[in-house]
């Protein structure tokens, strides 16, 4: 199973929309989580609705927290987010073999054997969760939150019997002209060196959301990704 997990504090304000980027991710099998994080003031209304319609299009959730929330947050998303990919394929194939698509329609018996199952598919399987962390100037204060968030996500997918990854980007980059994206961390289970990570980056205004997105999709994917729109708004846009 494969996460995009987005932390943003702002609306994105350069290049595709992230609705968009987060639809396409969605159509390759990889669920699109959003986390507004807000200390002083609010996200307003363009924020707020833009988190919301990110993590709809993505197929995930969103959540607006302040700073001291944030690794309960992570934590909580990522592990609903697998057993809610594993109830809805246990539901497909409960529609395939017997005609019914919810668990409540079985016997108290067979019920209590198939969340069984759902329990311990959600421990075994396999899981790579990206982060994508908005770096624009007015996440700074933040990112102290972030780096505790990623450290205690990675304890707690070492806690799990299944594989488990975590690779971690910010945008903008300071450091190539063609990608919005940069990476912080590749694939990985291990600790080391989270406590350097973000210290040197060179904030800016802009906030890339869309491009991001698709560039980290691209990345999970391993493969190149060509978002395709009904009125072509993105025809010959190519990561």
């Amino acid at each position: 199973m494969k996460q995009i997990l987005l932390i943003t504090d702002g609306c994105s304000n350069v290049g595709v929309s992230p609705v968009i980027a987060a639809a396409q991710a969605h159509t390759e099998g990889v669920t699109v989580n959003v986390i507004g994080v807000v200390d002083q003031g609010e996200l307003g209304m363009l924020g707020s609705e833009e988190i919301r319609e990110i993590a709809a299009a993505g197929g995930g959730m969103s959540r607006i927290v302040n700073s001291g929330q944030l690794s309960q947050t992570v934590q909580m998303m990522t592990r609903k987010t697998v057993t809610t990919t594993i109830q809805h394929a246990v539901g497909k194939e409960l529609q395939s073999i017997l005609g019914i698509n919810q668990l409540e329609q079985l016997p108290p018996e067979k019920r209590a054997e198939v969340v069984q199952v759902i329990d311990s598919m959600s421990e075994t399987s396999s899981l790579r969760v990206a982060l994508l962390i908005d770096a624009s100037a007015s996440m700074k204060p933040k990112l102290a939150a972030v780096r505790e968030a990623i450290h205690d996500l990675l304890l707690s997918l070492r806690a799990r019997s299944g594989k488990s990854e975590l690779a971690v980007f910010h945008f903008p980059s300071t450091k190539t002209r063609d990608q919005e994206l940069e990476m912080d961390l590749d694939w990985t289970n291990q600790l080391a060196n989270l406590d350097k990570m973000f210290y040197k980056i060179n904030m800016k205004g802009t906030t890339p959301t869309g491009p991001a997105l698709l560039q980290t999709l691209q990345f999970v994917t391993e493969k190149p990704v060509i978002p395709t729109t009904g009125d072509g708004m993105l025809s010959d846009y190519v990561v």
